[in-house]
C-alpha cells in the first residue's frame, strides 16, 4: 500500500522509466471492436489525449497503466491536449499553453455547453466545421481518459456469456486476484531500487504471464491469438515504414550524386537502398494486411502507404524499359514524402487498425475497386512528379535538358496510359460494387462524381496528346494539374465535402496544407509557363 502511495512521487522521479511496462505490452486488450496488445491501445489513448505516444520520457504503457493505479495524480497534471483557438475562446482559456489537466476542464463551466452544442449539431447530422471537431475530439479525450481511470476501458478478459470482454471493476475471483498481483509487480518495479533505474522485474513478468493463462482460461476460444499479438507489438517496435522512407531518402541521395558524377557504385548503392526501401515498405504492408485480415487499404492512412508502394513499383517496371533513372528518383521521393506525411500527421492520418465498415466487408470487392482505383492514383503521382521535375528543367535550360526531358515527356505519357486504364477498370468495378450493396451501379454521389470528373480530366489530356494538341510542355503541366482532380476524389471528397454514400471514409484536417499543395503547384505551372514564354518571345526577336 505505501508504495502505491508513493507511486505518483517515483514516477516523477524516475528517468528511465520505458523497460518497466515492457510486459504488459502484449497484454491483450478488447477495444474499439478488435482485440489488440495493450502496447498499441496504449499508444492510441495517449496519441488521442496527448498528441503524442510518449509522455516525457515516459512510454504509453507505463502512462496510461498508472492512470488507473493513481488515478488522482493524473488529473493535476498537464495532460489533455486543446490546440484549436476557437475552442480555447469558447473554453475562456487565455493561456497559450496546449496541454491543460483534466481537473481543470472537468470544472470549467463551459465544458458541458459546448458539448451540449456539439449534441445538437450530430442530432440535426450536419456536418461538422473544425470548431466542432475539436469540440468532438475535446469530448473523446475526456471520456476516454475518465474510462481509463475508473478502469472502464481496460476490457483484459473474456466474457463466457457474452462477446464484450470483462472491464478492470468487473473482475473476480482468481481473474481480480491475478491482475491485483500483475499490478503489485509493476509498482514493485517501479519502486526497486528508489526507483533510480527501474526494470521489470521477473516477478512483475511472471505475474503478466500467469493472468494471461487465468484469462484465458475464462473463455479459451474467444481469447487473442498470441501469435499475431506478437506481430503487431513487432509493427509497434519497428516501425517498418519509418525505415523504408530512410531507405528511400538515402537512394534519391544516390541517385542524385550519381546524375551528376556517374560512378558504378553510386548507381548499386542507389538500387540497393531503393530496393531495401521497397522491401521495408512491402514487409509494413503485408503486416497490416496478416494483422487487419484485408487489404491494407481501408482508410485514408492505408492509403497514403498503399499509393507510394504502386508509384515505385510502377517506375521499377518502367525503367526496365525506357532505362530512365528519373523515374526512380522521382518515385522514390513520391515514398519519402508520403511515409514522412504518415509519421507527422497522426490526428490526420490514424494509423490505427480497426474493424472494417459493413459496407466494407466483402474482401473481393475490396480486393478489386479499391485496391485498383487506388494504385491508379500511385500512376498519376508518378506522371505528377514527373511533371514536377520536368518544368524544373524547362526553367533551367530546356536545349541543355532535352533529352532529359524527351525521357521524362515518354515516361509521363507511359504513366499517364497505365493509371487510365486502371482508373476506368476501378470505376467500372465500383459501379458493380454498388449495384451489389446499395441496389443501384451510379447515382451521382461526390465519389463517383469525382472519380468520373478525374478520368475524364486524364481522358481529356491522353487524347490530346494523340491528336498532337499537347506537346511535351504541356504534357508535363497537364500532368500536375489533372493531379488536383486525384486529390479531390482521393482526399477532398472525404474530407472536404464529407457527404455521400462513402461515409466510412470521412474524416477531418489537414485542408489548409493539402490546398497549400495544390495552389502552390499551379503557381509553379504558371510560374514556369510564364518564364518560358517570355523567354520563347525574347529569343524570337
Amino acid at each position: 500500500m505505501i508504495k502505491f502511495i508513493l507511486l505518483p512521487l517515483l514516477l516523477l522521479a524516475s528517468t528511465a522509466f520505458a523497460q518497466v511496462g515492457e510486459p504488459i505490452n502484449g497484454l491483450p486488450i478488447q477495444d474499439a471492436g478488435r482485440i489488440k496488445p495493450f502496447g498499441t491501445f496504449a499508444g492510441e489513448s495517449l496519441q488521442l489525449i496527448y498528441g503524442k505516444k510518449k509522455y516525457e520520457d515516459k512510454s504509453a504503457s507505463e502512462v496510461v497503466f498508472t492512470w488507473m493505479l493513481v488515478p488522482d495524480h493524473w488529473l493535476t497534471l498537464p495532460l489533455i491536449e486543446v490546440r484549436h483557438a476557437g475552442l480555447k475562446e469558447a473554453l475562456k482559456i487565455t493561456s497559450t499553453e496546449k496541454h491543460f489537466s483534466a481537473q481543470s476542464l472537468f470544472s470549467n463551466e463551459r465544458v458541458p455547453l459546448i458539448l451540449q452544442e456539439l449534441n445538437t449539431i450530430r442530432t440535426r447530422q450536419e456536418k461538422l466545421n473544425p470548431y466542432y471537431q475539436a469540440v468532438q475530439r475535446l469530448e473523446n479525450q475526456l471520456g476516454l481518459f475518465q474510462a481509463i481511470r475508473k478502469g472502464e476501458a481496460l476490457r483484459f478478459v473474456p466474457d463466457p456469456a457474452s462477446d464484450k470482454w470483462k472491464s478492470v471493476p468487473e473482475l473476480q475471483g482468481d481473474a481480480q486476484a491475478a491482475f491485483m498481483k500483475m499490478s503489485k509487480g509493476f509498482v514493485d518495479s517501479i519502486a526497486a531500487d528508489g526507483g533510480k533505474n527501474p526494470k521489470p522485474s521477473e516477478e512483475f513478468k511472471s505475474a503478466v504471464t500467469e493472468f494471461i493463462a487465468v484469462a484465458r482460461a475464462q473463455a479459451p476460444e474467444k481469447y487473442a491469438n498470441m501469435t499475431k499479438i506478437g506481430w503487431e507489438e513487432h509493427l509497434n517496435k519497428f516501425h517498418p515504414f519509418k525505415w523504408a522512407w530512410i531507405a528511400y531518402l538515402l537512394g534519391v541521395i544516390c541517385l542524385t550524386f550519381n546524375y551528376f558524377s556517374p560512378r558504378k557504385s553510386m548507381n548499386t548503392a542507389s538500387w540497393i537502398f531503393l530496393a531495401l526501401g521497397f522491401g521495408l515498405h512491402t514487409y509494413g504492408m503485408i503486416l497490416r494486411s496478416y494483422l487487419s485480415g484485408r487489404p491494407p487499404v481501408t482508410n485514408m492512412y492505408e492509403t497514403v502507404v498503399w499509393v507510394p508502394w504502386g508509384s515505385v513499383l510502377f517506375s521499377f517496371i518502367l525503367e526496365r524499359v525506357q532505362k530512365n533513372k528519373l523515374l526512380l528518383m522521382c518515385s522514390a521521393t513520391v515514398a519519402v514524402f508520403c511515409l514522412i506525411l504518415t509519421d507527422l500527421a497522426p490526428t490526420v492520418l490514424d494509423s490505427s487498425i480497426h474493424p472494417l465498415e459493413p459496407v466494407l466487408r466483402s474482401t473481393f470487392w475490396l480486393s478489386t475497386h479499391v485496391l485498383i482505383i487506388t494504385i491508379s492514383y500511385a500512376a498519376f503521382f508518378l506522371a505528377f512528379a514527373l511533371g514536377d521535375l520536368l518544368l524544373f528543367f524547362y526553367l533551367k535550360d530546356e536545349k541543355k535538358y532535352a533529352v532529359q526531358i524527351r525521357n521524362g515527356t515518354m515516361s509521363i505519357y507511359r504513366a499517364l496510359q497505365i493509371g487510365i486504364v486502371l482508373l476506368a477498370a476501378g470505376t467500372i468495378l465500383g459501379g458493380v460494387w454498388a449495384d451489389y450493396s446499395w441496389g443501384r451501379f451510379w447515382g451521382w454521389d461526390p465519389k463517383e462524381t469525382w472519380a468520373f470528373i478525374a478520368l475524364m480530366g486524364y481522358l481529356a489530356l491522353l487524347h490530346g496528346r494523340l491528336a498532337g494538341l499537347v506537346k511535351d510542355f504541356q504534357l508535363a503541366c497537364g500532368a500536375i494539374i489533372s493531379f488536383a482532380l486525384v486529390i479531390m476524389a482521393w482526399y477532398g471528397v472525404n474530407f472536404v465535402l464529407g457527404a455521400g454514400l462513402h461515409s466510412y471514409g470521412f474524416g477531418a484536417g489537414g485542408v489548409e496544407y493539402v490546398t497549400g499543395f495544390v495552389v502552390l503547384h499551379l503557381l509553379y505551372v504558371a510560374y514556369v509557363s510564364t518564364v518560358r514564354y517570355t523567354r520563347q518571345n525574347s529569343q524570337s526577336k
